[in-house]
């Protein structure tokens, strides 16, 4: 049975709000080394390299029946995400691309209405209208690296990642609530981060992008590595945890803290910021709000 949030889990948004809004910032330095694949396949082996040594333990309290599922939280949850959000960045700001995430309750509802049949309430509806219009105007207003149509087009890529994190928290919330947060964890990993590990460094090319950009090359693996370990597997099994304690909804709400996080370490990595992105924001965090309504 979820339960009601406590002081704890206030904090433990906290917590996830810190680890989750420097994710943007570090895939902006590991790019400067690595492609968006080389970065993606590399967090998700390092993350399965990471649970290794809980893989034995927990993959023994699963059934069969389970794996396809739990692949499912793991290809939404982790995989899907870890490609689209390197590739948006290469013509978005981490600090845009950060705040965008923030849809992700927004998302996290859409799903829940569309797919496991939710009834919404007018406000719902409304924010979901509010929080798109909001993306839009953002994506729009904020400086970037090409013009208007190319960040429209790569904030949708955002929205996408949105949508599987809230597909992923959905399906936790629903069929896995008595499984061990550590369990869900180690399993869906695993199933998407051993074979991206394998090819990280066979096919990948990733040691060879290493050896050739030299002392760079190590920093941007340390930035992935910390991007694996701390933003991938150390805050997803938080999360997980918190899905099962206090349901998907209160859980996604970190999303409100992420955008501020990101906007400053974009403000401290010299990312330009306009006026106008301030009412954007207000209606994307409008939107998710409203779309919480009961």
């Amino acid at each position: 049975m979820q339960e009601r949030p406590t002081i704890a889990d206030f904090l433990t948004l906290i917590g996830l709000s810190l680890i989750w809004g420097t994710s943007y910032i570090l895939i902006k330095w590991a790019l400067g080394v690595f492609s968006a694949q080389q970065i993606a396949v590399l967090r998700l082996g390092l993350s399965a390299l990471a649970l290794a040594p809980f893989a034995l333990t927990h993959l023994r309290r699963i059934s069969s029946s389970q794996v396809p599922t739990l692949l499912l939280v793991g290809l939404t949850g982790t995989a899907i995400p870890s490609f689209l959000f390197p590739i948006a960045q290469l013509h978005l700001s981490s600090s845009l691309t950060g705040t965008l995430s923030s849809l992700t309750p927004l998302c996290t509802f859409l799903v829940a209405w569309l797919v496991f049949r939710n009834r919404p309430v007018r406000e719902q509806v409304i924010g979901i209208v509010v929080g798109l219009m909001g993306a839009v105007m953002l994506a729009y207003v904020t400086p970037g690296r090409g013009g208007q149509g190319s960040q429209l087009a790569y904030a949708g890529l955002v929205l996408l990642a949105c949508l599987c994190y809230g597909t992923s928290a959905n399906i936790v919330g629903n069929f896995f609530r008595k499984l061990p947060s550590l369990t869900i964890t180690v399993t869906s990993f695993f199933l998407v981060g051993l074979p991206a590990l394998i090819y990280a460094f066979t096919l990948g090319g990733v040691v060879g992008t290493i050896r050739e950009a030299g002392t760079p090359g190590w920093w941007a693996l340390g930035y992935v590595t910390i991007l694996a370990v701390g933003s991938t597997v150390l805050a997803s099994f938080v999360f997980f945890r918190l899905v099962q304690r206090t349901g998907a909804v209160f859980a996604s709400t970190v999303s409100y803290l992420i955008p501020i996080v990101a906007l400053l370490w974009g403000l401290l990595d010299h990312e330009r910021f306009t006026l106008l992105q301030v009412p954007a924001i207000g209606l994307v965090l409008l939107g998710v709000f409203l779309s919480k309504r009961k």
